[in-house]
């Protein structure tokens, strides 16, 4: 609980709330300890171990309130946004408008409904954990979705002749 008390306030969540969560983490790490203890082998001492589920909770119950309490979303609208005095040349700088909305463009179009949710949502800052458990799935099948959304992407930036075709 000292490790939700330690990290709350960098979340801003204080008072209350914070103490809902903590104890909310340290119930559902006692809950995975004894579901998972016929596991423990013993190469560590066991406050060790168990310590591993209560830092695993803390940190996906306060990325995961952070998160669901935050107004800062990815907006697909938000692509064009590129500081207007980027110190660049204003070829590069129209050369990097067109990459922009070609991927925009792609993202759009060639990805599917799955894909762009969670090409957006990472690509916005939501953490991995945290869209797993939004979106019922696991790291794993995110990472896949997300292999196969960027490999389209490439795809239909190098047909546009955007990227070369050469990794």
């Amino acid at each position: 609980m000292d490790d939700v008390f330690r990290r709350g306030p960098r979340y801003r969540i204080t008072g209350p709330e914070l103490n809902d969560l903590a104890h909310q983490a340290a119930a559902d790490a006692l809950m995975r300890i004894t579901h998972k203890i016929h596991d423990f082998r013993g190469d560590a001492r066991f406050t060790t171990w168990a310590f591993r589920f209560v830092v695993l909770e803390v940190s996906s119950k306060l990325g995961r309130h952070f998160w669901r309490t935050s107004t800062a979303r990815f907006d697909l609208d938000e692509w064009a946004q590129v500081p207007d005095h980027s110190g660049i040349d204003p070829v590069s700088h129209w050369q990097a408008q067109e990459l922009i909305e070609a991927v925009r463009e792609a993202v759009e179009t060639a990805l599917s409904a799955r894909q762009r949710q969670v090409f957006t949502a990472l690509v916005g800052g939501v953490p991995l954990e945290t869209l797993a458990d939004e979106l019922e799935t696991n790291r794993n099948a995110l990472y896949k979705t997300m292999f196969d959304a960027r490999k389209k992407l490439r795809a239909r930036l190098v047909a546009n002749g955007l990227l070369s075709a050469a990794r």
